[in-house]
């Protein structure tokens, strides 16, 4: 596929995928004309780098943990960097806080919903009398 199917498909912009392969993160076949194409495995991807991405984590990190994405089951990883582990603690950190944020956000807009209902349905039944 092209770059404008690929970002269609993904909701992430051609320059955003562009970024992203001079960053190392994803990587099209060139055809012979030069054109870019991009595999269909490439829409997962990009979704998951984008979700990182969107979560706060930069480029640089992402591209560390691209096995992570490929391969979840078991991950090898060599010459361990403590400063990249400690980064990625922060990290998941930072990210357990803002889950717990947007879940509480979620439950009240739940019960705010769930009020408009039982409003809702206490004016039909008063209507109905």
């Amino acid at each position: 596929m092209r770059i404008g199917e690929l970002a269609k498909k993904t909701g992430v912009p051609a320059r955003m995928l562009r970024y992203y392969e001079e960053q190392g993160l994803i990587s099209p076949r060139r055809l012979q004309n030069g054109y870019r194409v991009y595999d269909d495995y490439l829409v997962d991807r990009v979704r998951k780098i984008r979700g990182l991405v969107d979560s706060g984590i930069p480029t640089r990190i992402v591209a560390d943990i691209l096995p992570c994405l490929d391969k979840p089951q078991s991950i090898v990883v060599d010459n361990p960097d403590p400063e990249l582990r400690d980064l990625l603690l922060q990290e998941r950190d930072r990210m357990n806080v803002k889950i717990d944020f947007l879940a509480q956000n979620r439950d009240a807009l739940t019960r705010y919903i769930d009020a408009l209902d039982r409003a809702a349905s206490g004016t039909r039944e008063s209507a109905a009398s």
